[in-house]
């Protein structure tokens, strides 16, 4: 096989993967349904001698499989295999068998599979280098949910009241600075104003101080030891990987400090940070300043980017669907007259906004695969999958099948209203936050900071598409827009709603 050949590969697992890492470290501690379907039970047992072989996607090539497909337009190849083998398929890019389980039903074995079936830690050790030691995949399974099961308390109804308010904050700070008009790449916005958002939400307000001091540059190279070689050899010393590795310590090094302080002077915020050095495991140890690090990058990765993403994408959506976007501003018309301040209560209210960013995850998902590893054969209706395969799920293909969502390539964020409520006919309709017991904590943090970014910037500014509506970048780690996507705005001449 050439070296570009294992070079795409090996780019393939680590860019579709690594969010999915972070994501479904945080799913795994989401609500655990006690229900399990007959079929579910039957799928999740080990296989009858005479089970049918998984039925392979046509097309592929020696040695390569279906690699150039897929590099062409991987939701595109996945979803000519939905419509030609079903539900369930294998196919292969170079030397790794895949296997793709699509539809509501194969997602409820799924998500649901133990993970000594379906197994998320074989498939990312490359994070541990990123995420530290001793947290995360270099925990045990149990020793994981205990760490992130200490972050709930951070996501009571209180944290969120004050979320909204930062949430609001920050975004008219960023808008304040962009003067009357002109011109920006949106994904770089939207990426710049969610870091100032993440940081200081869910870490600190002393981290957000730091984010145009050097934290910001230091997050970036942590991003970008997510490479081929880092997927398979983590502990290469490239010149990426010790970049990685120098920001790590740096971004310890700063929390350390932070955390120095804190218990210093006393001071006890309500962030994500004070509830991990507050906690302790069973057993009545603290965590260490390490874990906490570690714990704290988790959430950032999975969180940030995402939204940024989701962000950019709802941003371009409503500016090519004028009628919806009146909707939208009629409803803000509705709570800020009288309210004026962005509240928690008051983005609760704006249902045909929230609808927007739903719709937006529908058709964008950032995540377009996530990834396990199959430890021992199992059986899903009449078929084995056998061990070793990388099972995968695809919210990308998932979410546009027209028997689930009408006219599914289509914008429509009413599908949502009742009483279509296309995505709660099943409970795996929709799933770019997962599902079932997977389904991610910070899903509510998220719908909440796309809402008020997007509350903010529309109060403010009327927005312009000059060129075409953008395609999906799959060449990127979490598939946002081909960059540059640039919008123009100009201040609206109407005095501002919110404040």
């Amino acid at each position: 096989m050439s070296r570009e050949v294992r070079r795409v590969v090996g780019t393939l697992h680590a860019t579709g993967a690594f969010f999915d890492a972070a994501v479904c470290l945080l799913r795994r501690v989401g609500v655990e349904h006690r229900s399990h379907s007959v079929a579910t039970l039957r799928s999740a047992q080990l296989l009858p001698r005479l089970a049918k072989a998984v039925p392979e996607l046509v097309g592929g090539w020696p040695l390569i499989g279906h690699l150039p497909d897929f590099l062409r337009d991987p939701v595109s190849m996945l979803s000519r295999g939905w419509r030609e083998k079903g539900e369930l398929f294998r196919f292969r890019l170079g030397p790794r068998e895949f296997v793709l389980f699509t539809g509501p039903e194969a997602h409820d074995f799924y998500f649901r599979a133990p993970e000594d079936q379906l197994n998320a830690k074989a498939v990312y050790q490359f994070t541990v280098p990123i995420f530290g030691r001793g947290v995360a995949y270099d925990a045990s399974p149990e020793l994981m949910d205990e760490q992130l099961g200490f972050l709930f308390p951070a996501l009571r109804e209180a944290a969120m009241i004050r979320f909204a308010r930062i949430m609001s904050e920050e975004t008219r700070w960023f808008a304040d600075a962009l003067g009357e008009e002109g011109e920006v790449d949106l994904p770089v916005a939207m990426n710049e104003l969610t870091v100032r958002i993440a940081s200081r939400c869910l870490i600190g307000q002393e981290v957000r101080d730091q984010v145009d001091a050097g934290f910001a540059e230091a997050y970036h190279d942590l991003q970008k030891g997510i490479n081929t070689l880092g997927f398979f050899l983590p502990r290469l010393p490239t010149t990426a990987h010790r970049s990685r590795d120098r920001a790590r310590r740096r971004v310890a090094d700063l929390f350390s400090r932070i955390m120095s302080e804190r218990r210093r002077s006393g001071a006890c915020p309500d962030d994500f940070m004070q509830a991990l050095m507050h906690a302790r495991y069973k057993d009545g140890r603290a965590l260490s300043d390490d874990e906490i690090t570690g714990i704290l990058l988790t959430v950032l990765f999975a969180g940030q980017h995402t939204s940024a993403v989701l962000a950019t994408w709802t941003g371009l959506e409503l500016v090519r669907a004028p009628s919806y976007l009146a909707r939208v501003r009629d409803e803000m018309q509705d709570v800020y007259r009288e309210e004026g301040a962005v509240t928690l209560a008051s983005l609760k209210r704006q249902v045909a906004l929230e609808h927007a960013v739903r719709e937006c995850e529908r058709l964008h998902p950032p995540l377009i695969m996530l990834i396990r590893k199959v430890l021992k054969p199992v059986r899903y209706g009449d078929h084995i999958v056998p061990a070793g395969t990388l099972a995968m799920v695809s919210p990308a293909v998932s979410h546009r099948l027209p028997h689930v969502f009408a006219d599914p390539e289509r914008f429509s964020p009413e599908r949502f209203d009742p009483p279509a409520c296309e995505d709660k006919q099943h409970q795996y309709a929709l799933i770019g936050f997962g599902g079932g017991k997977h389904v991610c904590m910070g899903k509510h943090f998220a719908y909440l900071q796309l809402k008020a970014i997007w509350t903010v910037l529309l109060d403010r500014f009327d927005l312009y598409l000059d060129t075409v509506f953008p395609a999906p970048n799959y060449g990127s780690w979490v598939t946002g827009p081909e960059t540059p996507c640039r919008l123009r705005y100009r201040r609206r001449s109407q005095a501002s709603l919110v404040q």
